[in-house]
């Protein structure tokens, strides 16, 4: 008689179970929809009063792979999925400029065309987020347990140089992707295993920060300013612990945001100044990230 190892249960597994239940016979009874198992019943799981259990389980699964694929900690890399590489932007731009040419008196035409130039202006950030993403990843693969792994939305512009980076130097990066209502997927440089879909913001941004040991934010819109300011109102509360926010285009992020105005307004401490560094380069990020944690 074979003996059971100490880890194994007396309950049968989950897919066991879905296996004998399919050895019941075809009746009425058994077509039934209650008759599924409720945890293999995706009709069920879909309904509205089911949403805290969907909750549950989009931040349950990318703890547990997370977990299981041995990553200790994190550096969040925001920024915008509208500034893509040279090429694409220089493809962009010469689209643009023939288009303007066709049409001079056309003022989208027109602002198409100075948003390209602008574009192409700020694609040395790609260069400089798949930088930076080379130089903490080849940290993180000498270290005894993954640590410091690049972790992004998923989508492309800014995220994809940071995956990318990563993915050049054979090392493992992470992708937190989110169900839009309209067409997207994620970049091809995400590590498959590690790359995860999100329904809901919150769960993902949860997962950002979860691990999380330094936030790193690009030029971005709506999003990289949500996912700022999510950051710096948790550390500003203590709602989680200090870690190092480094924005980098001081140009660009001292001319989106008046920080200076919210002190002068009484609105923010002049000491909440302190919790994120401008920076122009990928070396000065990464310098800001290992000085704060004595590297």
């Amino acid at each position: 008689m074979s003996r059971k190892g100490v880890k194994d249960t007396v309950f049968p597994s989950a897919e066991e179970d879905i296996s004998s239940a399919g050895l019941a016979g075809d009746t009425p009874q058994t077509r039934s929809p209650s008759y599924r198992l409720a945890y293999a019943d995706e009709e069920f799981l879909l309904r509205d009063e089911l949403r805290p259990v969907r909750l549950q389980l989009e931040l349950l699964k990318p703890d547990l792979l997370q977990e299981e694929n041995g990553i200790d900690s994190t550096i969040v890399i925001f920024g915008s999925s509208r500034i893509p590489d040279r090429q694409a932007a220089e493809e962009r731009l010469s689209r643009a400029r023939q288009l303007a040419k066709k049409n001079p008196s056309d003022q989208a035409a027109a602002r198409r065309l100075r948003v390209a130039e602008r574009i192409l202006q700020n694609t040395h950030y790609y260069d400089e987020a798949r930088k930076l993403s080379r130089m903490i990843t080849e940290y993180s693969q000498h270290s005894r347990l993954r640590k410091m792994v690049v972790i992004t939305g998923g989508g492309p512009g800014i995220m994809e140089a940071a995956n990318r980076g990563a993915s050049e130097v054979g090392g493992k990066s992470i992708g937190l992707n989110i169900v839009l209502p309209f067409e997207q997927e994620p970049n091809p440089y995400i590590t498959p295993e590690l790359c995860f879909q999100f329904h809901y913001f919150a769960i993902r941004k949860m997962h950002f920060l979860k691990r999380a040991r330094g936030l790193v934010a690009f030029p971005g819109g709506f999003g990289t300013l949500d996912e700022l300011f999510e950051t710096l109102t948790l550390v500003q509360t203590r709602k989680i612990k200090s870690v190092p926010i480094v924005l980098i285009g001081r140009d660009y992020w001292q001319r989106i945001i008046n920080f200076d105005a919210l002190v002068e307004e009484g609105v923010i401490e002049e000491r909440d100044l302190s919790l994120f560094e401008f920076v122009d380069t990928a070396e000065e990020a990464w310098s800001v990230i290992c000085s704060f944690y004595n590297l």
